[in-house]
């Protein structure tokens, strides 16, 4: 069981490992991918809008697939 919050947390370090913390492994890729690129590609102003997305973005899919669990169980 994955939770959600746990994948939030390691998204907003490393974008993408919460993604694959959830087992979510091409999103969690295309994150690892992104994030570095709008860094360096805005020259930071971009990264930390990276950072929160994929944040966000882990938490709801972490929170999705345990309610899936909680429901199938």
């Amino acid at each position: 069981m994955t939770h959600p919050g746990t994948a939030a947390v390691l998204s907003f370090v490393v974008p993408g490992v919460g993604q694959i913390y959830n087992g979510d492994f091409l999103r969690g890729l295309f994150w690892l991918v992104i994030t570095p690129g709008f860094w360096l590609g805005t020259g930071g102003l971009l990264g930390w809008v990276c950072h929160l997305i994929a944040a966000w973005t882990a938490y709801g899919r972490g929170e999705k697939k345990r309610r899936a669990e909680a429901s199938a169980a």
